[in-house]
């Protein structure tokens, strides 16, 4: 049987290490320079060169962030209740031989 409780700490343990993990990808002092004003010190390189980017950008980011909300709730609780479904065959065998 699945132990959630273990599942859950696992996802949180997860989240907190990539939170963790952001502050390596802010930029240089010599990317930094060459960036727009509010772009400034958040990412390498040039950074857009038009307003089109920042939308294209923006558009992104939403999906993404829609996508992982989702992933995270269907993983969190997939609601599946109905005991003929699939993933019971694998759930309710004995492996042991």
């Amino acid at each position: 049987m699945i132990n959630f409780r273990i599942m859950k700490s696992k996802i949180i343990s997860s989240l907190l290490l990539m939170i963790l993990m952001v502050s390596p990808i802010f930029a240089c002092e010599v990317c930094e320079a060459e960036q727009p004003k509010i772009l400034q010190g958040a990412v390498h390189g040039p950074g857009p060169e038009s307003g089109v980017d920042y939308i294209i950008t923006i558009i992104a980011a939403v999906i993404v962030l829609f996508t992982l909300v989702l992933s995270i709730k269907y993983l969190v609780r997939p609601g599946e209740k109905n005991p003929d479904h699939i993933k019971n065959i694998i759930l309710e065998q004995n492996w042991e031989s």
